[in-house]
């Protein structure tokens, strides 16, 4: 074959096999990935995700039919979060999650106040070393809410599995604080904890001296919707002086707070300011889908500064470690029997039903706050997770099907069972369960699996919006949150009267916001 020939057919052939290539229906495929998983789905007809363990009566984790779970399958998710119950006990389960999907997650935890730093920085970056957020309300996702992904764009996705119940399975109250910011038209987290402060109480102690105190007193002392704040402070006075009688010899003071120069002591002083009628703006209902726009500050307002004065009169009686104590520090008190009651984050219930923790096991009892001329006031602290937008595209899709399964009836109801630590629900269909209802009674064989149920009677009062205090959510509330603290623990150090601290917060945070009267 001469050489012209040899070359038109050697063409040939090159061309036929780059066209038989190129029809070819191949390409690479990553470990777990489909080259296109939507191709075979059915988003008319939802099946059951293979999660173990359904419970019947809980909204099931479901997708199009078709669904390939383990489509992300080498993906590597980090999650940044406080150290929570909820996320010790979710990092413990978290093989259920990773068997199922292929999908690798990293639960890193730290106190909040690292959280809000390292997410800060990240954001600042438009870096994606976390894809999963834990975001609080007002430190992060106030001032950061446009570096989340939208989650209703993931729950919206034909191709993608929905919130198992609906956004509406979710405490109203609590998909508004953490999951909106401004108003409600984009979703950035789905509600994961929910703490809530209200009164933690010795119950044998209140019952052993309790006629003592009414002869002496003339009041019945019983923790409950009747108790004001006035006679809170004539209890925690009252058991200080029989401590040093000698009589009351099972703890050493009436109270403690967590009143350390830090987010705990705003938290604990936002309680009595909202019971006395006061807020830290006037506009109202800030707390919950939060605004751009406070407007000017209200602690110039008698009411706040008459609630100022009590918090000082009642920092008198407490157990002068408080100064120096965060409210890990005050349930750490708790724990050891040191005090005989104290307004207490719920979900400390477990920690102190746990005899590796604690002295004080049986003998909790929970309440509302007392109430002030108001009104019974409990803060909420309750925090959603999102997803980081700077995450990939499949790294996002990877993140909602945690999301999804973190967040689920049936996770949080295994949450609640978790030796590891335990959590309250957020979820309406959980808290209908007959094994929740029963674990709220003292005694039951539920409330010694679940043991933070115990408070829930309390916390699901405190959860009505005639009890709950939601902070305000604002973009530049953790700077403001910062002014609080300072100058409340001048007022404990009495460098400054209440009417001082409160003008000069008020002062600061109208700078901070630039509004004015």
């Amino acid at each position: 074959m001469n050489k012209s020939r040899y070359f038109q057919v050697s063409l040939c052939v090159s061309l036929m096999g780059l066209l038989l290539t190129a029809c070819t229906p191949f390409q690479h495929v990553h470990d777990g990935q489909e080259q296109n998983p939507t191709s075979r789905l059915n988003p008319n007809k939802q099946v059951d995700a293979p999660f173990p363990g359904w419970v019947a009566g809980l909204p099931k984790i479901q997708a199009p039919k078709g669904f390939n779970w383990r489509q992300f399958a080498g993906t590597h998710l980090r999650f940044i979060s406080e150290i929570t119950p909820p996320s010790s006990a979710l990092r413990a389960n978290i093989k259920e999650f990773e068997n199922v999907t292929g999908i690798d997650v990293t639960i890193e935890q730290m106190d909040l106040e690292s959280v809000v730093e390292k997410v800060g920085l990240e954001f600042h970056a438009h870096a994606d070393t976390h894809q999963v957020i834990y975001a609080d309300p007002y430190q992060v996702l106030a001032e950061y809410s446009n570096q989340f992904v939208d989650l209703n764009r993931l729950n919206h996705d034909p191709a993608l599995p929905h919130i198992p119940g609906g956004v509406h399975d979710f405490i109203s109250t609590q998909l508004a604080v953490d999951g909106y910011m401004g108003s409600d038209q984009n979703l950035y987290t789905l509600p994961y904890d929910s703490p809530t402060m209200i009164m933690a109480y010795r119950k044998d102690i209140f019952d052993k001296y309790k006629s003592l105190f009414l002869r002496e007193e003339g009041f019945d002392w019983t923790p409950g919707p009747n108790l004001t704040w006035e006679q809170y402070y004539t209890i925690a006075k009252w058991i200080n002086e029989k401590v040093k009688q000698g009589i009351i010899t099972e703890v050493k003071y009436g109270t403690g707070e967590q009143a350390k120069q830090y987010d705990s002591l705003m938290c604990d002083f936002s309680n009595i300011l909202a019971a006395y009628g006061g807020d830290y703006f006037h506009n109202p209902n800030m707390g919950y889908v939060g605004t751009f726009h406070p407007g000017p500050s209200a602690l110039q307002s008698q009411n706040a500064i008459r609630a100022a004065t009590f918090y000082q009169k009642l920092m008198q009686v407490a157990d002068p470690y408080s100064i120096s104590w965060d409210w890990q520090d005050l349930a750490d008190a708790f724990a050891g029997g040191d005090l005989a009651m104290a307004p207490m984050w719920h979900e400390y219930s477990a920690m102190f039903e746990n005899p590796k923790t604690s002295r004080v096991v049986g003998k909790v009892g929970w309440s509302l706050l007392p109430r002030g001329p108001v009104r019974s006031a409990n803060i909420f602290g309750g925090t959603g997770i999102g997803i980081n937008k700077y995450a990939t595209p499949n790294e996002q899709k990877a993140a909602w099907l945690f999301l999804i399964w973190a967040t689920s009836p049936q996770t949080e109801y295994e949450i609640l069972q978790s030796k590891a630590g335990g959590e309250t629900p957020t979820r309406h269909s959980v808290y209908n369960l007959e094994a929740v209802r029963k674990g709220m009674e003292p005694g039951t064989a539920e409330s010694g699996l679940m043991p933070n149920l115990l408070p829930m009677k309390a916390t699901l009062d405190a959860w009505k919006k005639q009890y709950l205090y939601t902070r305000p959510k604002i973009p530049n509330w953790t700077e403001i949150d910062t002014v609080i603290f300072t100058e409340l623990e001048k007022m404990i150090a009495n460098k400054e009267t209440p009417a001082q601290a409160m003008n000069r917060i008020a002062q600061k945070t109208n700078q901070v916001t630039g509004e004015h009267l």
